[in-house]
């Protein structure tokens, strides 16, 4: 189970979102590269461009360049990517992979085309669930997909990995939606990497038992309620 340690990025800062109410948010650093450097020599990264998921198109493509020219480990980001263009871009920058959400949703062959142009490895889908509907634009708009439903139709179109988040969890600090993160893995088969709501290490220990391929954690790690070394040495075999 690969650990994603999360940097959401809003006018520039490193934030943390309560149920992705844009308007509740917490600055934890103005310079968000200094916080990838924290976790650098441990694991993976996870940026969302907030700004940008809201607009459309990247807004803060600066700070993600500086996080990826400050760090030595893979970088996966999402946020407004909605062009192949966009997607050669953000991997000209040294990204390993982009998260694709609200494209996904509004045209399912974009993603096989995409996965055609660069393959399932740097292809991620991010599906983002209020009440196992689909959420998009910045989490603002519910879809009438279902979030099950929309995996199987990404796996269809090649994917292989998706980022599953249960808005209603994230940065609550309440626990995961262990049932519903449960019943993706098992419907769909695909490496499920989940998000929202975990708060400690029995979260984690929950999360594995059901296969998860990673989680995101972010507010556990910056209200230091759980160790990232000591989740790493537990859980990443």
């Amino acid at each position: 189970m690969i650990l994603y340690p999360a940097i959401d990025i809003k006018n520039g800062q490193c934030v943390r979102l309560r149920q992705g109410q844009f308007h509740d948010e917490e600055v934890y650093s103005h310079i968000p590269s200094n916080v990838a450097a924290l976790w650098e020599s441990l694991s993976h990264i996870h940026v969302v461009d907030l700004d940008g998921a809201l607009a459309g198109h990247s807004v803060n493509e600066e700070v993600i360049k500086e996080i990826v020219q400050k760090v030595h480990v893979p970088v996966q980001t999402g946020g407004g990517i909605r062009t192949i263009s966009d997607v050669e871009h953000k991997l000209s920058l040294g990204v390993e992979r982009v998260i694709i959400g609200t494209k996904a949703v509004e045209s399912p062959q974009f993603i096989r085309e995409l996965i055609k142009s660069f393959g399932p490895e740097k292809i991620v889908v991010g599906i983002d669930a209020k009440n196992g509907m689909v959420a998009t634009e910045g989490w603002e708009k519910v879809s009438s997909h279902d979030a099950v439903s929309l995996a199987l139709k990404m796996k269809e179109m090649g994917v292989k990995t998706i980022v599953y988040t249960d808005i209603s969890k994230d940065g609550m600090l309440c626990g995961p939606n262990i049932e519903r993160t449960k019943e993706m893995v098992e419907a769909t088969g695909l490496d499920v990497i989940a998000s929202g709501g975990v708060s400690c290490m029995k979260d984690l220990d929950d999360l594995s038992r059901i296969g998860v391929n990673g989680v995101i954690i972010g507010k556990a790690l910056y209200e230091k309620r759980i160790s990232l070394k000591q989740a790493i040495k537990e859980y990443e075999k």
